[in-house]
């Protein structure tokens, strides 16, 4: 069994008939309970349950501190490359997009590490374009490899894989997987994934398992809110997250609310996620799962990040440039997306200590 068939047994349940019914009697019984079921998650998704979210933040706050104290882990992602084979009508690395199409040698690889290096950081997130031909498994591990001495933590963000290409990237140092699904509904997936290997729906579903199974520390999972209706992909995200922690009980789990960003292009089908869907998505994560991390991007700027902290986010991109080697090269035009918070590393760790947060640069070694 895979995710794939928890998802499919949902067919036949309709979801926005029983978002809509929901009472505040519902809303209420469901935020005295210390452990949901999948029923109390959508009662707390629902419309009716934003009248209660300040309710949700104390109790957000509450477990957060209980769990994880009042820390954020700090890491950047690094861009070696933005090859991409897949015709995806919402991101700005669709192979149709007239970008600048960049790949770093080894290296440059590493002069863009030693540069993130010296601001601090300890984890960092590789990231290239979805295309195994520019990028494929050999590169991404020499890259690894060559990073590796300056980084307690590498996690890559890169093209699905195959469990024994997992392993390999394992071994030459990685130790969390990012793949995110951008969005759960299926039939809403096939309209947003024109061609390339990214269509196939499953496969990047099984992304996260196979990565389990290859031994990843860390999984960061996650859907791209404002292609489909933001509570059912918040629901079945945190379905996924539940599969993989009752199969993988090793494995840590964090989840991930990005919001669409502009980027070169257009796509008309985005549907607005607002500030308050934003905060009920995240309170809904944290209340479902007390243990999981939840990751919030410079997607947001920094005074929604600052106010939205002590709601239950336990990890924080900073100093970030989406720019293939953004770091140590003034490579312009060669972003996936536009980010909303440019703050320096600085700014951030100033941001974190005026709200009583410490920032913490390492979390876990590699032995």
């Amino acid at each position: 069994m895979s995710f794939y068939e928890v998802i499919k047994s949902y067919e036949n349940f309709d979801i926005d008939y029983y978002i809509e019914n929901v009472s505040e009697l519902d809303v209420q019984k469901s935020l005295s309970k210390d452990n949901l079921d999948e029923y109390d998650l959508l009662n707390l998704l629902s419309k009716k349950a934003t009248k209660y979210l300040e309710q949700m933040a104390k109790k957000s706050n509450a477990i957060t501190n209980q769990y994880f104290g009042k820390t954020i882990c700090l890491y950047t992602p690094m861009y070696i490359a933005n090859y991409c084979v897949n015709k995806c009508v919402y991101c700005g690395y669709n192979v149709e997009s007239d970008i600048n199409r960049k790949k770093l040698n080894i290296d440059e690889i590493k002069i863009e590490g030693d540069v993130i290096s010296k601001e601090g950081f300890k984890h960092l997130l590789l990231l290239t374009g979805e295309s195994n031909i520019h990028s494929n498994v050999e590169y991404i591990g020499a890259a690894v490899e060559k990073l590796k001495p300056k980084f307690s933590s590498i996690g890559v963000e890169v093209y699905p894989m195959e469990v024994d290409e997992y392993e390999y990237i394992i071994k030459k140092g990685v130790d969390s997987l990012t793949v995110y699904q951008e969005v759960y509904d299926e039939k809403v997936y096939k309209q947003v994934h024109i061609k390339g290997p990214k269509s196939n729906y499953k496969f990047r579903l099984d992304a996260p398992e196979r990565g389990a199974k290859a031994g990843m520390r860390s999984v960061s999972i996650g859907a791209l809110l404002g292609l489909s209706d933001f509570r059912k992909e918040v629901f079945s995200t945190l379905l996924h997250g539940k599969y993989l922690r009752k199969n993988y009980p090793h494995l840590e789990i964090s989840y991930s609310i990005p919001r669409i960003r502009p980027f070169k292009g257009c796509y008309e089908g985005i549907k607005e996620v607002s500030d308050i869907d934003l905060v009920q998505a995240m309170l809904c994560m944290r209340l479902f799962d007390n243990h999981g991390g939840i990751n919030l991007s410079t997607r947001e700027s920094l005074d929604l990040r600052k106010n939205l902290i002590p709601l239950g986010v336990t990890k924080l991109s900073a100093g970030v440039s989406t720019d293939v080697g953004g770091h140590s090269q003034d490579n312009e035009d060669t972003s996936q997306f536009e980010i909303s918070d440019e703050s320096s590393v600085l700014q951030v760790k100033e941001m974190l200590k005026s709200i009583g947060y410490q920032h913490v640069f390492k979390d876990w070694e590699r032995f």
